[in-house]
């Protein structure tokens, strides 16, 4: 295999000059990171930075990810660099398969997580997370054999783990109500709140998606809002009757309460006048998830799992809820038909007299 080609320099980065918590621009997502040498960057000095760089901007600009789907494939790419230091590789083209091999071997047996500022307890990764690091590896590599830095790409012969699938959380009918009714509608964030909740169940929102929304992209009217999804793709998300009614109060009653001067085209605003942030909504969902007494694990994406499971409950087609998600395959969708049978096989031997276990005939 060849060594990468030597590159000039890349030009100097521009100042992130965007003002507040809206998400940042494709170019300035680029800029930050070069900046600050962000998420699983080798470090300024490293033989690999001038790749990383061209990595970045290949996931923002080619592929086309939301900046938080380009942070999450470069973090994964951290323990690479740091098995490749451990055995002094110094160009990517000596990255062959046994030393890939190697590397996930690495991770399963030896490799250490590393914590915020520190280092974790365990001694190993998990399979599902050694799965994910891999799925970032392909992805990197496949970028290498396109660029002419590797000549062949030895992930394509690297075998996937087989993990167990395991079923999405959901939260049941009457605990979804009891969850989307807990804020009380009466102040600006209650109705800030009420709305954001009832649009999570009633259109199963990725947090990402929600909190990207734009007022023009909600029409009342016809019910519908127009959600910038994974890999920039749009889709039509569709309103119940309750969701409309509450994004209808929260647009005229309490948004204009809440305005601000970086408020801009921001749907759903934080106390400040800001646009709401992704952990600002997985924090909201949280409180109110305690006080409708359900269970502290509940999360934004329990609700997504929630909408999916319900839609099949009642009959809806899987291709539909398909499209309604925004899935790209409908294996991803698939994994809820199997909730629901769980959920109506644990029904049947409950209530079915000819189920129940019987004992001993006498």
């Amino acid at each position: 295999m060849r060594r990468p080609k030597s590159e000039g320099p890349l030009p100097a980065p521009r100042r992130n000059a965007r003002a507040g918590s809206e998400p940042p621009t494709r170019g300035e997502a680029i800029a930050a990171v070069e900046q600050r040498c962000g998420a699983g960057c080798p470090g300024e000095g490293h033989w690999a930075h001038q790749w990383y760089l061209r990595y970045v901007s290949y996931l923002h600009t080619r592929r086309r990810l939301a900046p938080r789907s380009v942070q999450n494939y470069l973090a994964d790419l951290d323990t690479f660099w740091r098995f490749l230091d451990r055995q002094g590789v110094k160009a990517l083209g000596e990255a062959g398969l046994a030393l890939l091999r190697g590397y996930l071997h690495w991770l399963l047996a030896a490799a250490t997580p590393r914590s915020k500022g520190s280092y974790g307890q365990r001694a190993n990764y998990s399979g599902r997370s050694v799965a994910r690091k891999l799925s970032a590896l392909r992805s990197f590599f496949r970028f290498l054999a396109k660029e002419g830095a590797v000549d062949v790409d030895p992930t394509a012969r690297l075998a996937s783990a087989k993990l167990e699938r395991r079923l999405p959380d959901f939260v049941d009918h009457q605990g979804a109500r009891r969850l989307v009714e807990a804020p009380q509608a009466t102040t600006p964030l209650g109705m800030r709140d009420r709305a954001l909740l009832e649009l999570l169940y009633a259109a199963g929102l990725r947090v990402s998606e929600v909190v990207g929304l734009d007022l023009g992209r909600v029409d009342l009217e016809r019910a519908e809002v127009r959600v910038l999804g994974k890999g920039s793709k749009e889709r039509l998300a569709l309103l119940g009757r309750p969701a409309q009614e509450a994004l209808r109060q929260y647009v005229e009653q309490a948004r204009p309460r809440l305005l601000g001067r970086r408020s801009g085209e921001a749907l759903f605003l934080n106390r400040f006048g800001g646009r709401l942030s992704q952990r600002g909504v997985q924090a909201l969902v949280k409180r109110y998830a305690l006080l409708a007494g359900l269970d502290p694990s509940v999360h934004t994406h329990t609700m997504r799992h929630t909408f999916a499971t319900h839609l099949l409950d009642g009959g809806a087609d899987l291709r539909v809820v398909q499209e309604l998600l925004g899935h790209a395959s409908p294996a991803t969708t698939q994994v809820y038909t199997h909730v629901t049978q769980a959920q109506a096989r644990r029904v049947y031997l409950a209530a079915h007299p000819r189920a129940r276990r019987r004992g001993p005939s006498s």
